[in-house]
């Protein structure tokens, strides 16, 4: 579990991470958060000693976050094409309400080869516990006869957030956020739809 945060260390933190989200790891530096939350950037460097480690620390949290929701869908669905679905509509409900656009981790894999192996490290992290979350709910829905998987539960995983990571990416791209749910939908009828 992330420790806590004095207020103004979650407030550098929350405005990052929509700073991530809007363009990745080289889109801002500390001079952008100093004139959003009111310090100086010497403040920042008190709290965050490195842009590295601030952003280490969101994509963390993010993390945490998201391994929450994971277990919260398990538990209070267990029911894997229910979850999916569940999932497709955290999302499309993010986008559309301009909550969130797109996923953090997405965003900043893009920058993989020039982003710091701190945070490179929970980058990978997230994808693998995304995979491992996905790939459970694919074994147990094809087990259940709900869902119809060309490959092994686990790169069907891959090719689902992959499928839904291009999701984000064009409905970004078109300014559309209803692309998003069209497209992440299609693929999970895909997975319905008997072969």
């Amino acid at each position: 579990m992330n420790a806590a945060l004095s207020p103004k260390a979650a407030e550098i933190v929350t405005y990052a991470r929509l700073l991530l989200e809007a363009g990745g790891y080289n889109s801002f530096s500390y001079a952008d958060i100093s004139a959003r939350v009111h310090i100086s950037k010497a403040s920042i460097h008190h709290h965050f000693p490195s842009k590295a480690e601030l952003v280490r620390i969101v994509v963390a949290r993010y993390r945490e976050e998201a391994r929450g929701g994971m277990e919260a869908l398990d538990r209070e669905l267990a029911d894997p094409l229910a979850e999916l679905k569940a999932y497709v509509d955290y999302w499309a409900t993010c986008i559309r309400g301009g909550t969130s656009s797109f996923c953090i981790c997405a965003m900043l894999a893009a920058e993989l080869p020039a982003i710091p192996s701190e945070v490179a490290d929970e980058v990978r992290g997230h994808f693998q516990d995304l995979t491992a979350w996905l790939a459970s709910l694919f074994k147990k829905g094809k087990a259940k006869g709900q869902l119809h998987l060309q490959g092994s539960p686990a790169l069907e995983a891959k090719a689902f957030m992959a499928a839904v990571h291009g999701a984000m990416l064009a409905a970004r791209g078109t300014g559309d956020p209803e692309n998003f749910r069209a497209l992440a939908q299609f693929s999970i009828g895909r997975l319905t739809s008997a072969a």
